[in-house]
């Protein structure tokens, strides 16, 4: 068990990394993040928790100035667009985008999550069934999960718990990053159907992430609301 100053030192690291971290615009293409401690930042996202333990996204990382290319027309928030770069698309060390599954392989009863509960679970027979039925329970009555775009919103969810881990990770070891939301879906879906080979009808693009080191200092200070204003007691 840790003493109380291990506690405390481990306490000024984690808010020493959130204070650290911040949208980053521009990275410094001169830097690369070496494997190792990019290993790790992937192992953040893999042993990050997701509902039932269905694992519902994928992580594809887009390593070539080339494959970056193809969603520069479309993906305006990593392009530079808004601030006279050539943006995250042109400057991250590594650019990656979490896909989310949809109800092709999310709904209960699927092929892939009875594959899932029998292979990575490792669960018995009895118990996948009894997983089944509970959430089924789960998807269809307590959280209405009862179409496409919800289970694929509910995919997404997962897939923003990972990539919330991955920048903290990255953070803690001095390595920016930023989330990117700004895309046009239906264009993503076309390009990574036809140069990635990824079907829309089982993988919805979710959000895009970078990282890197930043090329200078942020253009603004970080500001959030107090504590007492975000957070309530009962």
């Amino acid at each position: 068990m840790k003493d109380i100053v291990e506690i405390a030192d481990v306490q000024s690291q984690i808010l020493e990394a959130f204070s650290f971290r911040h949208a980053t615009k521009l990275f410094d293409e001169t830097r690369k993040i070496p494997e190792a401690e990019f290993d790790t930042i992937l192992e953040a996202g893999r042993l990050s928790p997701t509902s039932f333990g269905a694992e519902q996204w994928q992580l594809l990382m887009i390593q070539t100035r080339e494959k970056r290319e193809l969603f520069r027309d479309f993906a305006w928030g990593a392009n530079g667009m808004m601030h006279g770069t050539t943006g995250q698309l042109g400057s991250a060390s590594h650019f990656g985008l979490f896909l989310a599954r949809t109800s092709e392989t999310m709904k209960a009863g699927s092929d892939y999550l009875a594959r899932h509960m029998r292979e990575v679970k490792k669960f018995p027979d009895e118990v996948a069934n009894g997983f089944e039925a509970v959430l089924r329970k789960f998807q269809e009555e307590d959280f209405g999960l009862t179409s496409d775009r919800l289970l694929t919103e509910w995919s997404a969810r997962q897939a923003y718990i990972a990539l919330g881990n991955m920048m903290t990770a990255a953070a803690l070891m001095g390595i920016d990053s930023c989330p990117i939301e700004g895309f046009d879906v239906k264009q993503t879906q076309a390009t990574l159907q036809e140069h990635f080979g990824i079907d829309p009808k089982e993988f919805y693009p979710a959000v895009m992430v970078a990282f890197g080191y930043r090329a200078g200092a942020p253009a603004y200070p970080q500001t959030r609301r107090d504590l007492d204003e975000v957070v309530a007691w009962a």
